[in-house]
């Protein structure tokens, strides 16, 4: 058990730090993106760079690195799936490989573990995702709503397992949406498009 838990730490961390943000930044030409918008290394903020294939592709490699790092646990031992969701998305929000540990919000790759545990809920939160943004251009509300609906989804349609895991994971979300949320109180914070 205890070679599992390592195992699992060690795999969904190094996927979920993975800082595909800057790769592709760095790939496209796109400058620093600690000096763009938000300074985060997540897909929102490479698309204010204006360039949307890098933004596309920076989504892209976040999703499936939660994917592919939820599809190790489920092989080594499923009921640590709320352990390597939580460390993929500490990844994420503070990678090791970006000397502020200031990584992307962790939407893109919550996505990914929501994909793994149930493709219906991913689906379900990608749709009030996009109805949301659509209404308001803001990326942080889209992300906060659709990402705790995802809870009360679950709870109707799946199990209070999964629900649990969910109510843990939108506690991180919430937690690396601090300042966007401050902006939001405050009514400061920017319009995507």
């Amino acid at each position: 058990m205890f070679f599992e838990l390592l195992l699992i730490i060690y795999f969904s961390y190094l996927l979920g730090s993975i800082p595909s943000g800057v790769i592709i930044a760095k790939f496209f030409s796109l400058g620093e993106l600690n000096k763009i918008g938000s300074g985060n290394m997540g897909a929102t903020n490479v698309l204010r760079t204006g360039n949307y294939w890098a933004a596309g592709l920076t989504l892209i490699i976040d999703f499936f690195k939660a994917y592919i790092a939820i599809s190790i646990c489920i092989i080594i031992n499923v009921d640590l799936i709320i352990l390597s969701a939580s460390v993929i998305l500490l990844g994420h929000i503070f990678p090791v490989w970006i000397e502020n540990l200031k990584g992307g919000k962790g939407f893109a790759s919550f996505l990914g573990i929501l994909c793994a545990l149930n493709i219906a809920l991913m689906i379900f939160v990608c749709i009030v995702w996009l109805i949301i943004f659509v209404k308001n251009k803001i990326s942080s509300v889209s992300t906060l709503i659709s990402a705790n609906l995802s809870g009360f989804y679950s709870l109707i349609f799946l199990d209070l397992s999964t629900s649990l895991i969910l109510l843990f994971l939108n506690l991180i979300i919430i937690f690396s949406h601090e300042e966007n949320i401050k902006r939001l109180i405050k009514g400061t914070e920017d319009k995507i498009l």
